[in-house]
Formats: C-alpha cells, sequence, structure tokens
C-alpha cells in the first residue's frame, strides 16, 4: 500500500497560520474537535509515554484567564503594553487548546525528547485545525511560564507547563503570505 499523498503534501507546503486576532465565531464544537484532537494525538511518542495531554479552554474560561493575566503582568512588574497583549489572545479568543507537557520518568526517554513530542502534537493540532477548514494559531506568553499562573489556570502539577495554547475558531479574515525560509541556504547535504 502506497503511502502517498500528494494534496497533503501540498497543503504542507502551502499552510499558513491564521493570526489569532482574526479568528471569530463560531468555534469548533467538543463534536469536531474530537477528531482534530486524536489527529494531533498521533505525534511521535518515543516509548509510548504520552507526554502530554490536553485542556480545553471554552469561550466562558477565557474571561477568566484574561483576568488572571492582568494580575500576573501586575505582580510580575510588566507594561502596560505588555500585559494588554497577553491579555488580548483570550479577550478575544473563541477557543484554545492548551497541550500540556507532561514530564514522566523514563531511563530510556530523555526529557528533551518528551519536550519534542510535545511541540509535535502543537504542530499537529495547529496542522490538523487548518485541515480541517478552521483558522488556527498557535501562541504562548510570559504568563504560560509562570508557575503560579499554569497551577492556577490550568491545575499543572510540578511535571508539567505549557507548550502552547492552540486557538481555533473561524477565519475571519485571510492573511497576507510571508518571506518563506531560504531552504536551500539552510540545507547542507552530507555525502561522505
Amino acid at each position: 500500500m502506497s503511502l502517498k499523498n500528494p494534496a497533503a503534501l501540498e497543503f504542507l507546503q502551502a499552510r499558513r497560520s491564521r493570526p489569532a486576532k482574526t479568528l471569530i465565531a463560531p468555534a469548533p464544537t467538543r463534536d469536531e474537535l474530537l477528531p482534530l484532537l486524536t489527529a494531533a494525538a498521533r505525534s511521535p511518542d518515543h516509548g509510548k509515554l504520552e507526554p502530554w495531554r490536553f485542556v480545553v479552554l471554552e469561550k466562558g474560561a477565557m474571561s477568566r484567564l484574561s483576568a488572571m493575566t492582568e494580575a500576573c503582568g501586575q505582580k510580575l512588574g510588566k507594561s502596560t503594553e505588555d500585559i494588554a497583549k497577553a491579555r488580548s489572545q483570550f479577550d478575544i479568543g473563541h477557543l484554545a487548546v492548551a497541550v500540556i507537557e507532561v514530564q514522566k520518568p523514563s531511563e530510556k526517554i530523555p526529557a528533551i525528547e518528551q519536550t519534542y513530542s510535545a511541540g509535535a502534537v502543537c504542530l499537529a493540532l495547529l496542522n490538523a485545525a487548518l485541515a480541517a477548514g478552521w483558522g488556527a494559531n498557535w501562541l504562548s506568553g510570559w504568563q504560560t511560564h509562570d508557575r503560579d499562573f499554569c497551577g492556577e489556570a490550568f491545575g499543572l502539577a510540578e511535571n508539567e507547563r505549557v507548550a502552547g495554547l492552540i486557538h481555533i475558531a473561524t477565519e475571519g479574515s485571510v492573511p497576507p503570505e510571508r518571506p518563506r525560509p531560504d531552504v536551500a541556504a539552510l540545507t547542507e547535504w552530507i555525502t561522505e
């Protein structure tokens, strides 16, 4: 059986995240989101550790996270502009999936490979959402690196951290293409 899928390759070569500020209602329903989470869960996972989990942030959670971001920013001494920018993803958000990295003890799988797996889940979820016709964007922010914020916002344990917040909703506008890396300049071929 051939695994060749030219349509998938074409999609990946042209994929473009949609800025979170351009996403509008509606967002996916739970039934529409589950296949996207299922696709993301098929990411590389050395040792079958599943070093990640999902926290779905529905519209009702966004105002709470916005207020928590403001309080966190004030505690950290962030500027008014930094706080407003960090809050905006929750102020205007309709639905986001927090991909939570879960470091698991393993003699065979180093911590960094578990981190890579969580990052792969973020990208897979982003691409699954885009492939399904949704607008999507992968964000984080300084508040997602604050232990107190993450513990209260997402119920994180000591061995967990936010790998990314994948915002998913309806595409409000098509962003212009942006410059892409010069792959030839970034590629080295080793022949011996």
